[in-house]
């Protein structure tokens, strides 16, 4: 039996991230990125967006405050890619000249865009 696809239109409308510290987080995903901070719940929950959706990503420390990287070998989230809409934005967003890698992640393209792709 072969199983149903997936419709093609289909979007993720967001996903939700375990930290370790929310305000080192913040600092990225706004600081660098330029994500902005929709809501924020003291030191356990930040929600951000990016265009004034409620949020893309969740950040939370609800069972990882404090906590490490997981061992070579664990389950979880291995990499996820925030894509831009041109090279320019990406290098603008991570404070880099165009063409030059910045110092967290990498500029590459992806599909005709362009992405900050990061893995732990």
């Amino acid at each position: 039996m072969r199983a149903p696809s997936i419709d093609p239109g289909v979007r993720i409308g967001h996903v939700h991230l375990k930290v370790a510290d929310i305000d080192r987080a913040l600092n990225f995903y706004c600081g660098v990125l330029g994500f902005q901070l929709m809501q924020r719940r003291g030191p356990q929950a930040a929600f951000i967006s990016a265009g004034g959706y409620h949020h893309h990503i969740g950040l939370n420390t609800w069972e990882s405050r404090g906590g490490s990287p997981p061992p070579p070998g664990a389950t979880g989230l291995y990499h996820l890619a925030v894509l831009y809409p041109t090279r320019a934005a990406l290098a603008d967003a991570c404070g880099v000249d165009r063409g030059r890698n910045p110092a967290r992640g990498r500029l590459r393209s992806w599909r005709e865009r362009s992405a900050l792709s990061a893995r732990s």
